[in-house]
């Protein structure tokens, strides 16, 4: 044995003492290193790693001990690793997944901006929300209490008070002993105790409630936050721990497609592993390389699928497609061009005609002019929409298209028809929002005025910041000024004008509802005044029947059968589910004592199969319908039915459906309204900016993101961000009317407006 340094024989008698740790060390075998001990000391290894399980120490007379080891593990720290395996870097897998968090890279804890939302108020004031809002006078004593023995005044606002005592506040006092003076009626308490802070109170009531209410009061004070153990990598401490030039896998897949080329391109690997690695580079150079050519080089890899917008999603599928190299396939892709600028469309054209030169058919649905000039043949469909389309108008190439007179494409096409570029344009009045130092995502702590009662496009290549500046953070910050919102704002320092407007609207692409009895009827209110007519009818009076006989979401009129759906869900457990039509009502929604009342011989299910523009004839006499009813044809909805599901309603769609709703409303002309890429899913001839700049000329503020040069040109200031996307975007690189970005030299917008504007 070799104990502490030392050989001894055995059996020898040994003394320990046993309140010291001994190194303790089994001898296995000595040797002098000669010719044909190869197999004795191949033996002796095999007994020794049997022995120090997977662990052997070799000691040469004159060098320096090493260790060999089996097992990935250290012998000092005692960290030990299971085997590598590709599942060792998978959050998806218990191998690899952060213990903690269980590889989702967040949790739901409590956040001290939720639980404090205003710094700038006092303790007495209530900064301390939770606090704030009960009624108990324990917790003011406390505070008294806390502020005597750490010496704050509790009239001071919150952000002034020292660090260490907003921690204590927040989270406890760490073991330190507060005198507290408790006063209940007439008696009186005087202990002492170490205080547990917001934070912690609000921790230890939601564990130790059982009460669904409480649980949903406290809630409200928690956030998804990175989760503390693996700082939101996903990924458990020994996988973070193995790494390739000093890059572990969340370093990598922290980087932008762009980046991780570029690591690729310049990764020197040794002469043995280089030759290991060859044919995964080849992949993984390869896949980077799509994604690239699709014009998403400026995506993290590790960007979550629910942040990517309709045509990131699409065209990420797309590059999954080029790399498996088929051929003989059908593509079909819809308005792939969606979120990109001019300058990436062409990028993705490139990518559409290799598919194609792989042996494969493309058909693309699309309205980009772009896109429809480099394509091979041409289908129009047409002449109109809804029930005044669905014939082939024309066919060919796009020369064709051009030369065919009834092809509406062809007419935008060849010049003959255009967007007019407005005779003047509107010039700011002097009142302005102003954001300074803007710093969310990648945006470089920029300072961006937007001119109040106008039409502001923002504008710049996919991935330049356009949402993080607008959606992310200038509309999260208003409707916390305005509507007391705990929408969380992007960073930024300050945002000042909002004394010039009272209202901020964000019509967005999101449905407008999720289930099949969501329609554009009962989303704009036309359906309320619909049901309210019908009510009014002689036959319904006679019957006894309200309005609410004629609302399919309450039982009475409604076919119980479908429960006023006209469908009926089939759940196919490992298959998405499915909709047939309600073979009782026959997709009616109603049953038949309620169909038998009409209106000028339309029963109510029959209104609701009215189109939009059927409907505006059919209530001509009805002021408040047809109000409604214009608004909806005004914005290109004439084509859709009044109860056409809101699930069958495209983004595009559902925007205007959501724009005609305020249109309809009175308003103050002091309202901004924010809308993010509205012409996506529109034709040419029903880009109508008529309705946007009926907004504007009320007097309010319009601030549209938009790549359509034809909108673009219209506009009466342009923000145009930039000069990439990612890390190399986020710069304010012009602003000014089309025509002065045009003349800029490092807008990629200016270079596309000036195709589009007559007099640059």
């Amino acid at each position: 044995m070799r104990i502490d340094g030392t050989i001894h024989e055995l059996p020898t008698a040994i003394h320990l003492d046993k309140n010291i740790t001994h190194s303790i060390e089994a001898v296995i075998d000595r040797l002098v290193v000669k010719d044909g001990i190869e197999k004795r000391l191949a033996d002796s290894l095999q007994t020794a790693a049997q022995l120090g399980q997977g662990m052997v120490l070799v000691a040469p007379a004159d060098e320096e001990e090493f260790f060999l080891n089996e097992r990935s593990a250290c012998v000092d720290c005692g960290v030990s690793y299971p085997e590598i395996s590709p599942r060792t870097f998978s959050f998806n897998s218990p191998y690899g997944a952060c213990p903690a968090c269980l590889g989702l890279g967040a949790k739901m804890v409590f956040d001290p901006d939720l639980i404090v939302p205003d710094p700038g108020l006092s303790l007495k004031d209530g900064a301390i929300v939770p606090w704030a809002r009960r009624e108990s006078s324990f917790f003011k004593q406390m505070l008294e209490a806390l502020s005597r023995h750490f010496r704050f005044d509790l009239a001071a606002p919150f952000k002034n008070l020292p660090k260490t005592v907003r921690d204590v506040l927040l989270y406890g006092s760490k073991g330190e002993k507060v005198p507290f003076l408790y006063q209940d009626g007439e008696r009186h308490f005087e202990f002492k105790k170490s205080f547990e802070g917001v934070i912690g109170n609000l921790e230890r009531r939601y564990r130790a409630t059982n009460s669904d209410a409480i649980r949903e009061e406290i809630e409200v004070y928690m956030n998804q936050l990175p989760c503390p153990d693996c700082g939101g990598k996903r990924l458990r401490r020994e996988s973070l721990h193995i790494k390739i030039n000093g890059t572990s896998i969340h370093d990598f897949i922290s980087m932008t497609v762009e980046e991780s080329l570029a690591f690729i391109s310049r990764l020197k690997l040794s002469r043995r592993d280089g030759k290991i690695a060859a044919p995964l580079l080849k992949e993984i150079k390869e896949r980077l390389t799509f994604l690239s050519n699709v014009g998403v080089d400026y995506l993290s890899l590790d960007r979550t699928a629910a942040t990517l917008s309709g045509g990131e999603s699409q065209r990420i599928r797309l590059a999954t497609q080029i790399g498996s190299g088929l051929s003989g396939v059908l593509y079909v892709l819809d308005e792939p061009s969606i979120g990109l600028h001019a300058r990436d469309t062409a990028r993705l054209i490139a990518t559409l005609k290799r598919l194609r030169d792989l042996g494969n058919t493309v058909i693309v649905v699309e309205h980009d002019e772009q896109t429809i000039r480099a394509s091979d043949h041409i289908i129009d469909m047409g002449p109109g929409a809804g029930i005044t389309g669905g014939e082939v108008v024309a066919t060919g190439t796009p020369r064709e298209i051009i030369k065919n007179k009834r092809s509406l494409t062809g007419q935008y096409l060849s010049g003959a028809k255009s967007i007019p570029v407005p005779a003047c344009r509107r010039k700011p009045d002097g009142k302005e929002l102003v954001i300074k130092q803007a710093a969310e995502n990648n945006l470089k702590q920029i300072d961006v005025s937007f001119p109040l009662g106008l039409f502001i496009c923002v504008t710049g290549v996919s991935g330049s910041g356009k949402s993080s500046l607008i959606i992310d953070t200038l509309f999260p910050a208003l409707a916390q000024r305005l509507y007391r919102s705990k929408e969380h704002a992007g960073a930024h320092k300050i945002i000042s004008g909002t004394e010039f407007i009272d209202k901020v609207i964000n019509i967005d692409q999101s449905p407008i509802g999720r289930t099949p009895r969501s329609n554009p009827a009962t989303y704009t209110g036309v359906f309320t005044d619909i049901r309210d007519l019908f009510a009014l009818l002689p036959e319904s009076k006679m019957r006894g029947y309200k309005p609410g006989r004629y609302s399919f979401n309450v039982k009475g009129g409604r076919c119980e059968a479908c429960q006023g759906d006209g469908v009926v869900k089939i759940e196919m457990h490992f298959l998405p589910d499915i909709f047939v039509t309600c073979d009782v009502c026959a997709g009616k929604r109603y049953n038949r004592e309620t169909l038998e009342v009409r209106y000028r011989g339309k029963n109510i299910s029959g209104v609701l199969e009215m189109t939009v523009q059927q409907a505006l004839d059919f209530f001509e006499n009805i002021p408040s319908l047809r109000a409604k009813l214009q608004t909806l044809s005004d914005v290109g909805l004439d084509y859709i039915t009044l109860g056409q599901q809101a699930t069958t309603l495209s983004g595009g769609e559902a925007q205007r459906v959501k724009l005609s709703r305020e249109l309809s409303k009175r308003g103050t002309g002091r309202t901004l309204y924010i809308l993010d890429e509205p012409t996506t899913g529109l034709h040419f001839a029903d880009v109508s900016l008529e309705v946007l700049n009926s907004l504007v000329d009320r007097g309010n503020t319009v601030i549209v993101i938009e790549h359509n040069m034809e909108v673009i040109k219209t506009a009466d200031h342009i923000i145009d961000l930039g000069p990439e996307g990612g890390e190399r975007g986020g710069h304010m690189i012009a602003c000014g009317t089309p025509e002065e970005i045009a003349r800029s030299k490092k807008s990629y917008t200016g270079e596309y407006l000036k195709k589009v504007l007559c007099d640059i």
